[in-house]
């Protein structure tokens, strides 16, 4: 038969759009159609400008601690604006050069909804039909809201970089990456926070004790943190407050409710019914190694998959698939080994086995870690402390994970999670030179 085009990629996400670019590349008919902004979630309402919210929030403890190195900082001020508009600025900058990126490709880009209409077919929002013989669903995520009384009353981490005003006290509901993220950021701008989640763990991926220090950490600073929070419902008061019923941990007045309870796969409404896409649970498209969906011609990659929401995973598996479906290479993703950072205040970043899994999962294990305060912490006067810590099979002496929490913990991370990848052995960290004086030697003086 005759297509209109060989590949139709649903969505301009960061797996989305690599798909796109790389079956191009390979001499394929491509477009793109995207219902909102170029950049997915990553560049548009995620990673990105959260990251650049950390590094604006962070300024408050530099400014603090510079006074201790000679500088002068008085009458030192913040502006919400600022910094919320320059950061919404080099968004469209960015999704500017994902355009650019695209046409350079000769990718069709079509800005408009597109949902299966049926075998090998995409309807537009518009009504027009194409055809294709191949279809690449990647419309990503999208923030969960809880069935709750008031859930109207409170924003997500799509609306949250978009406040008109910062809040003077925000509730921030969630235990993942988002919430403790944005607790950090919200707290550092002076905003009082409340951070709540309904168990009675932050950041269950991650490894417990390096958890606990960030929780304990995270109180010193001033977040209040609160488990086992029954929320049961939000009432919007007189004077535009929140109040949020906590049950028996009882009231709690507040100006923002941010929810960051987990973000669930973006499939409602896309037709995927139409031709009897597989689904699981949560709604998540259930793919095969190499991409497939259960309908012959029809892919998913990226965190509609439900797989890894992570952007590197969703742009590995874009590539993977159109080297495998146009490249004549076929390559699968490897899960194992990726490194992982929630940009907390402090950080914290790891890899491999938590200690947890490894003595689930090992006969013998041996644990190696590194608490020490930074020189630079040291010299402003600043009490907290690092953590570095070592999992090892004690029968190899292979080193099978390293998590962290201290400054710059994902930099230092990410050179350290090769080795692990690698399979190196606690020896060939020990026998390697320390580089002096650096946070990033204590990865080789673990005892």
């Amino acid at each position: 038969m005759s297509y209109d085009y060989e590949l139709f990629v649903i969505g301009a996400g960061s797996g989305g759009v690599r798909a796109s670019r790389i079956a191009s590349s390979h001499g394929a008919r491509v477009a793109v159609a995207e219902e909102y902004r170029m950049g997915g979630t990553c560049v548009i309402r995620g990673c990105v400008p959260k990251k650049l919210l950390v590094y604006g929030s962070h300024f408050a403890e530099d400014l603090a601690d510079a006074k201790r190195f000679g500088w002068n900082t008085d009458g030192a001020t913040f502006d919400w604006h600022t910094l919320r508009d320059n950061v919404a600025a080099e968004v469209d900058r960015l999704e500017g050069l994902y355009g650019q990126t695209l046409g350079n490709a000769k990718v069709d880009v079509i800005q408009q909804r597109a949902v299966i209409a049926g075998p090998n077919l995409v309807r537009l929002a518009d009504g027009t039909e194409i055809s294709a013989a191949n279809i690449l669903i990647a419309t990503g995520a999208w923030p969960s809201i809880p069935e709750i009384s008031g859930a109207e009353f409170g924003i997500t981490s799509n609306e949250v970089f978009h406040l008109e005003q910062l809040p003077k006290r925000a509730v921030i509901a969630g235990a993942g990456y988002i919430a403790n993220e944005f607790a950090g950021i919200f707290n550092e701008l002076g905003v009082e926070v409340t951070l709540v989640t309904r168990g009675d763990k932050m950041l269950r991926s991650y490894d417990q004790e390096i958890v606990d220090k960030l929780v304990g950490m995270s109180r010193e600073k001033g977040i209040d943190i609160r488990f086992n929070f029954p929320f049961k419902s939000i009432t919007k008061l007189a004077d535009g407050s929140l109040s949020v019923d906590g049950g028996e941990q009882g009231i709690i007045e507040t100006d923002l409710v941010l929810f960051a309870i987990g973000r669930v796969p973006k499939t409602a409404d896309m037709g995927l019914d139409t031709v009897g896409i597989a689904l699981d649970k949560d709604g998540a498209v259930i793919v095969d190694a190499y991409n497939r969906t259960n309908v012959p011609g029809i892919y998913a990659v990226g965190d509609v998959t439900n797989r890894v929401q992570l952007t590197p995973v969703a742009i590995r598996e874009g590539h993977a698939f159109a080297d495998t479906v146009f490249g004549n290479n076929p390559r699968i993703i490897d899960y194992a080994t990726i490194p992982t950072a929630v940009f907390s205040n402090p950080p914290i970043a790891g890899v491999g086995m938590t200690e947890q899994e490894a003595r689930a999962a090992l006969s013998d294990v041996k644990i190696y870690k590194s608490d020490f305060r930074a020189m630079k912490n040291v010299l402003a006067g600043r009490n907290e402390r690092a953590l570095y810590k070592m999992v090892v099979d004690g029968e190899t002496d292979k080193v099978v994970g390293l998590h962290m929490i201290g400054p710059d913990s994902a930099e230092i991370l990410q050179a350290a999670a090769i080795a692990v990848r690698a399979g190196l052995t606690k020896q060939a960290f020990d026998d390697t030179v320390a580089l002096h004086p650096s946070m990033a030697e204590e990865l080789v003086l673990m005892k």
